[in-house]
């Protein structure tokens, strides 16, 4: 019974063994592998010690540890080194100072004086490092700074923290990061990917390139690919032009601009704004499109204009040149807002080589009480001052004669040009099937004298700076001056008369408010005349 029970035993032991894994024990102990010469002092200030000289090495769980002298601490696996010291981890980390501490059991090394990290391509220069072994951490401080050189990238800073199992760097206050290319980061916290030269700048932060300056408190800069990303209303400068948005993609190398939320683009040197929630603009080239919410400010006059519509995009041509060109496309809903002038249309095209505004669908323009449209409406501005305007097809002018009234005067024609000195209306040219409704007034007390009703082909009206009427010359006319208590009633009005008074923006805030002419009161496209058959015999005709 008793052999029987032990031979189950033995059984039980061996299977239960084979069915165990077995872990294998890691050694712990720092091993001196080398000195010239080895002492002990045990009436000295390290009694527990043993004191090394010349040539010394230790080896710790495959990290190599050299230096001139050293006191080895057995009993609490430690040493302190001294002169040329030296830890050498594998083929890609070495580190070394003047002198150092070292603790077997925590894996914690002091290194001090002249202390160069190298990890791969990395170096990192202090006078003093912490060196955790055991999670790959080194924090390197001193009263000098630390220095880091990744390849072209040169990162100063007061202290710093790198992990050598992501190459993964941190720098805290006073932080510069520079490179050969022109680059300068500022700072007072920066994330660093070594491997893949991304930084990342935490609160009030510049960035300065050879194109460009960033003042961002929240981004990412590639100084490979000189590709950044920004966050929390950072603004880009470049030459005079400004870009701020909550959300911007830049790139410096490319010159590309991409904005989200808020973007607020700030040319100071042309003196105009534009606003949106999406825009892209490249600085190389002069290309760039913003839609949502878009809204344009030239502040280049006393009185700022403000300009909305659905989408815009910007076309430069010949840049960097002396002469350049810009074109602006903007469409559809184009409502535009200044004290003294407002304008409607479908869509607006400027070009700057000729200094022209051209309003295309429905295009209306107002002047304190002054109406004008057409099928197409050009102006011509110097420095943002107007001065010529064309209105081609079906031209209507209205303007309200007083402010108490429901009377207006009226030039209807094919086509009007309008000539202005001084940013002031000077003379006004209708040209073809011109009509006219116009209400003599006393000039004592502004009172309606009569209507004047003319038809002629030619009118050319030239007017005071004050808005009077200075001359009137027209060619071969016909017309009739009314009593106003006499004149018929369908000659109060032009065949195409219309008073746009609901459509007219009242402020800068109304510009995002698209209203559109009441239905039947838009310009009806006009047949194009063809030109007359030639008659060929009896009956065929040829064009």
């Amino acid at each position: 019974m008793v052999l029987c029970f032990f031979a189950f035993a033995t059984t039980f032991s061996v299977m239960a063994k084979k069915g165990r894994a077995v872990t294998k024990k890691v050694d712990e102990r720092v091993y001196l592998q080398h000195a010239d010469e080895l002492s002990y002092d045990i009436y000295g200030s390290h009694p527990d010690a043993q004191f090394l000289r010349g040539n010394v090495a230790f080896l710790h769980k495959g990290m190599h540890l050299n230096c001139d002298s050293a006191y080895f601490y057995e009993s609490t696996n430690s040493f302190q080194a001294f002169g040329h010291v030296k830890m050498r981890q594998g083929d890609t980390l070495t580190l070394v100072g003047d002198r150092a501490f070292y603790d077997g059991n925590d894996e914690m090394g002091h290194v001090y004086e002249n202390v160069i990290l190298t990890h791969k391509k990395s170096k990192l220069y202090c006078d003093t490092l912490d060196y955790d072994k055991m999670y790959g951490i080194a924090d390197a401080y001193g009263a000098a700074g630390i220095k880091l050189v990744e390849g072209k990238d040169v990162l100063t800073a007061d202290w710093g923290r790198y992990f050598t199992d992501t190459r993964h760097s941190e720098f805290y206050y006073n932080v510069i990061l520079t490179n050969d290319q022109g680059l300068r980061i500022e700072t007072d916290t920066l994330h660093y990917a070594n491997n893949t030269s991304l930084a990342h700048v935490l609160g009030p932060s510049t960035i300065t390139s050879k194109d460009s300056k960033v003042e961002t408190e929240n981004s990412y800069y590639n100084t490979r690919t000189e590709a950044s990303q920004l966050f929390g209303r950072s603004t880009v400068w470049n030459e005079g032009k400004a870009i701020t948005a909550d959300t911007l993609l830049h790139n410096d190398k490319t010159g590309h601009n991409e904005c989200y939320g808020q973007v607020v683009y700030n040319d100071t040197l042309n003196k105009n704004i534009l606003l949106s929630n999406y825009a892209i603009y490249n600085d190389k080239t002069g290309m760039g499109y913003a839609t949502d919410s878009v809204v344009v400010i030239d502040y280049s006059q006393k009185d700022s204009l403000w300009m909305h519509c659905d989408t815009i995009r910007i076309r430069t041509l010949y840049i960097n040149t002396d002469s350049v060109q810009r074109e602006v496309y903007c469409y559809n809903h184009v409502r535009a807002y200044r004290q003294d002038l407002q304008a409607v249309c479908d869509s607006l095209v400027i070009l700057s080589r000729d200094s022209c505004a051209t309003m295309y669908k429905d295009p209306i323009v107002w002047n304190n009480g002054s109406q004008l449209l057409g099928e197409k409406i050009n102006i011509y501005a110097n420095d943002s001052t107007i001065r010529y305007a064309e209105v081609l097809g079906q031209a209507l002018s209205v303007e309200r004669v007083n402010a108490d009234t429901t009377r207006y005067n009226q030039v209807a024609s094919r086509n009007m040009y309008a000539y202005f000195r001084d940013g002031k209306l000077r003379e006004n040219w209708s040209i073809g099937n011109v009509m006219v409704v116009y209400y003599p007034v006393e000039e004592s007390d502004t009172t309606i004298i009569g209507l004047n009703y003319t038809e002629t082909d030619t009118l050319k009206m030239y007017v005071s700076p004050q808005r009077r009427l200075e001359k009137l010359w027209m060619s071969a006319s016909t017309g009739t001056l009314y009593p106003i208590t006499q004149a018929p009633p369908e000659k109060h009005r032009l065949p195409s008369f219309a008073w746009f008074d609901y459509i007219r923006p009242v402020s800068k805030d109304d510009i995002f408010v698209w209203r559109p002419k009441a239905r039947g009161t838009e310009l009806k496209q006009e047949k194009r005349r063809e030109p007359p058959k030639r008659k060929n015999g009896h009956n065929t005709t040829a064009p």
